[in-house]
C-alpha cells in the first residue's frame, strides 16, 4: 500500500515574483552587509528578516508588523523553498521587526544600502540628444502668463482659489 501524499496548501499571491526580484539584487547580502548581527543573535539575519517582511508589505499591501509572523506561517513551505533557509517561528516577532526598523530607520545605514543598491540597479546611459520631444497636455492651472516663460496660454478658465499676481 502506498501512503496518501501529503497536501500542504499556502497562498503564495505575488511574493514568489517579488521575494524572486530581492533575491535577484541581493537585497539581503546588501543589507546585512551594513546591519550586522549580534553574536548571540539565532535565526535570520537582518537582511533575510528585512527582505521578507518587504515581500509581505508589497505583497499584501499591508506594513503592520503584527500581521507578518502569520503571513510567514501559512507560506513556511515556499518562503523556505526560496531562500534555503530555515525559519523559524520566532524570526518574524514584532520585536525582531522593530530592531530591522530601528536599525534602517538610521542614517548612516539607509544611505549605505541606499548606496550599494544603487550601484546594482541604477543604469546611467550617455546618449546623444539632438532635439527634446515634450507632450503639450492641456491641463487646468494658476498662473500668470509669460511670453517666455513655461506657461504661455494664459490662466484657466475656472480659477477659483487662485491668487490673482498682478
Amino acid at each position: 500500500m502506498n501512503p496518501e501524499p501529503e497536501i500542504t496548501i499556502e497562498k503564495i499571491d505575488d511574493s514568489v515574483l517579488l521575494l524572486g526580484m530581492m533575491l535577484q539584487i541581493d537585497l539581503p547580502q546588501i543589507i546585512d552587509r551594513h546591519i550586522l548581527r549580534h553574536h548571540l543573535q539565532q535565526g535570520l539575519s537582518w537582511g533575510w528578516v528585512g527582505t521578507i517582511w518587504l515581500a509581505h508589505i508589497l505583497s499584501q499591501s499591508d506594513h503592520r508588523k503584527l500581521t507578518v509572523r502569520d503571513w510567514v506561517r501559512q507560506a513556511h513551505g515556499t518562503l523556505e523553498r526560496m531562500t534555503g533557509l530555515s525559519i523559524r517561528d520566532t524570526d518574524f516577532t514584532d520585536d525582531r521587526l522593530a530592531i530591522v526598523l530601528t536599525h534602517l530607520s538610521k542614517a548612516k545605514f539607509w544611505e549605505a544600502i541606499e548606496m550599494d543598491l544603487d550601484r546594482k540597479m541604477l543604469r546611467v546611459y550617455d546618449l546623444e540628444a539632438e532635439c527634446v520631444r515634450v507632450d503639450g497636455t492641456t491641463v487646468s492651472g494658476c498662473h500668470g502668463e509669460s511670453a517666455t516663460g513655461l506657461f504661455q496660454f494664459g490662466t484657466a478658465r475656472t480659477t477659483r482659489g487662485c491668487a490673482k499676481s498682478s
